[in-house]
C-alpha cells in the first residue's frame, strides 16, 4: 500500500484539512493516470470526495469511464460524484453497496433490486426538488447516479424526462466590464481572457492549446493569429475547426511567452517549444498545463474583485462566468455583422455547412474574421481606417457590414500582412461611400427634375 498525503489543490491552494489516502501502488502509468484523474477533479471544490471515490471500486469504474470513452472533463465527474455522494448519504449508504444490492450472486443484474432502486430513485428526485434546486442541478445529481450504475453495468430508468432548463442565466459582459478585468490582472490572466473573448474557445479546450498552435503566426507577426483546433481537445471530439485570435490577445500572449522564457524567482526560464502549454500552472517549477479550474478561479476572483459580481454566494449561479465571455464572442461578432454560420464554425459548434465553411480555407476565414475588427478596448488611435468607418456611418451605413459581406464574397487570396489588410479594406469602403454618394446625388437631381 501506498500512503499519500494531498494538502493543496491542483490550484496551489492550500487545503483546509489534508487528505489522507492509503492506495495500492499503481501497476501501470493507465492507473497513475486514473489516480491523478480522480484528485484533479475533486479536490479543488470538495476534497471529502476524493475518499469516497477511492473507497468504491464503482465509482472509479465510473471514473475510468470518462476518462477512456468520454471527454475526461474533470467538472463532469466531480458533477456525477457529488450527485452520487448525495444519494448515498440520502440512502445511508455506499456506492459499492448500492452495485452490490442490484446483483444477485452470480453478479447479474437482480429485476426486483433494480425496480426497487428505480422508485427509490424517482423520491431522490423529490427530495431534492423539495429543497428548490434549480431543474438543472437536480438534473445533473439523477444524471451522476444512473453514470454509475451504467458503468457498472446495470440500468436505472426513470419513467418521464428531468427537465434542464436554467434558472440562474449567465449573460455576455460588455467590451467595458472586459477591459475592466483586463486592466487589474496579470499578464497570464490578460493572456487567457483575451484569448477566451476574441477566440470564442471553451475552457476546456484553451487549457489544452500548445505553443504549435499560434507558433507560425506569432513568428512571422500575422494577425489575427489562426489557431487550428484538433477535435481531440474539443469537447465532445467530434470535429475539428479553425478560429483566429485578434491583436490585443497576441500581443498579450506575446508578453506572457516572453516572461516565462525569462522566469522568475520561483520559475525558471523556459524553454518554449512545440509542445509547451500555452497556458501553464505556475505552482510548478516543471511546465504542466494550467487546469479549468485554475481559470474559473481567476477569472471569478477578477469578477469579484472588480465588484461585478457579489464577494459572497446568494444560494445561486453567478450572471457572469467564465463561460459569459465565450458569449461575448458571439454576441459581438453578430452585431458586427458576421453571418452566423461563421460565429457557429469558429467556436466549434456542429452546424449544417461544416465542410463548406472548412473548405474555403484558412484565408478566406481570416479575411472574415478581420473584416468583423472584433476587439475588446476601443481604439485610442483613430487610423485611416476608422476615420472613413466614422464617415461611412454618418451616412447611415454599417462599415463592418461592408467588409463582411466583401470578405464573404471575395476569392480565396492569401493575406500575410497588416499593410495588406488595410489597403484593401480602404479601398472597399471607398467604394461603398462613393456609391453612396452618387446615389445620393442620383436622388437629389431626380427630385429636382420632378
Amino acid at each position: 500500500m501506498q500512503t499519500m498525503t494531498i494538502t493543496h489543490s491542483p490550484l496551489g491552494k492550500k487545503l483546509k484539512a489534508p487528505i489522507a489516502l492509503q492506495l495500492p501502488e499503481p501497476q501501470s502509468a493507465a492507473e497513475e493516470k486514473l489516480r491523478q484523474y480522480v484528485i484533479n477533479s475533486l479536490s479543488w471544490k470538495m476534497p471529502a470526495l476524493v475518499p469516497f471515490a477511492f473507497n468504491n471500486e464503482s465509482t472509479l469504474q465510473l471514473a475510468k469511464h470518462l476518462l477512456r470513452h468520454r471527454t475526461a472533463s474533470p467538472g463532469t465527474l466531480y458533477q456525477y460524484l457529488y450527485g452520487i455522494y448525495r444519494f448515498c448519504k440520502w440512502l445511508n449508504t455506499q456506492p459499492d453497496q448500492l452495485i452490490k444490492n442490484c446483483t444477485d450472486p452470480d453478479g447479474d443484474a437482480n429485476p426486483k433490486a433494480i425496480a426497487k432502486y428505480n422508485r427509490l430513485l424517482d423520491d431522490f428526485v423529490g427530495e431534492l426538488q423539495a429543497e428548490n434546486l434549480a431543474p438543472g442541478t437536480v438534473s445533473n445529481h439523477i444524471k451522476g447516479v444512473k453514470a454509475l450504475f451504467r458503468a457498472n453495468n446495470l440500468k436505472l430508468e426513470l419513467p418521464y424526462s428531468l427537465p434542464k432548463r436554467s434558472i440562474y442565466k449567465d449573460r455576455a459582459p460588455t467590451p467595458e466590464e472586459l477591459a475592466t478585468i483586463i486592466d487589474m490582472a496579470d499578464i497570464r490572466t490578460k493572456t487567457i481572457i483575451s484569448m477566451l473573448a476574441l477566440g470564442g474557445f471553451r475552457t476546456g479546450t484553451l487549457v489544452k492549446l500548445q505553443y504549435r498552435h499560434v507558433k507560425r503566426d506569432l513568428e512571422k507577426g500575422i494577425t489575427p493569429i489562426h489557431i487550428h483546433v484538433e477535435a481531440e481537445i474539443t469537447k465532445g471530439k467530434y470535429h475539428d475547426y479553425d478560429t483566429f485570435i485578434g491583436q490585443e490577445a497576441a500581443d498579450y500572449l506575446r508578453l506572457y511567452l516572453q516572461a516565462r522564457r525569462q522566469g522568475t524567482e520561483k520559475i525558471p526560464p523556459e524553454n518554449i517549444h512545440d509542445e509547451t502549454p500555452l497556458l501553464r500552472n505556475m505552482q510548478l517549477r516543471r511546465p504542466a498545463p494550467l487546469t479549468t479550474q485554475a481559470v474559473h478561479s481567476l477569472v471569478h476572483e477578477l469578477y469579484q474583485k472588480a465588484g461585478l459580481i457579489p464577494q459572497k454566494s446568494l444560494g445561486r449561479l453567478y450572471d457572469l462566468r467564465v463561460h459569459s465571455i465565450r458569449k461575448f464572442f458571439r454576441t459581438q461578432l453578430a452585431a458586427l455583422g458576421m453571418p452566423t454560420d461563421y460565429i457557429e464554425y469558429m467556436m466549434g459548434h456542429t452546424i449544417s455547412t461544416y465542410h463548406d465553411i472548412q473548405m474555403k480555407g484558412i484565408e478566406y476565414l481570416r479575411g472574415i474574421y478581420t473584416a468583423s475588427a472584433l476587439s475588446i478596448k476601443p481604439k485610442t488611435r483613430l487610423s485611416k481606417i476608422d476615420a472613413l468607418k466614422e464617415i461611412i456611418r454618418a451616412w447611415g451605413l454599417n462599415p463592418e457590414e461592408i467588409l463582411t459581406k466583401e470578405a464573404l464574397t471575395r476569392p480565396n487570396t492569401t493575406i500575410i500582412t497588416r499593410d495588406q489588410l488595410e489597403e484593401r479594406q480602404l479601398h472597399q469602403l471607398s467604394i461603398a461611400l462613393k456609391q453612396e454618394l452618387l446615389k445620393e446625388i442620383r436622388e437629389e437631381t431626380h427630385a429636382t427634375t420632378k
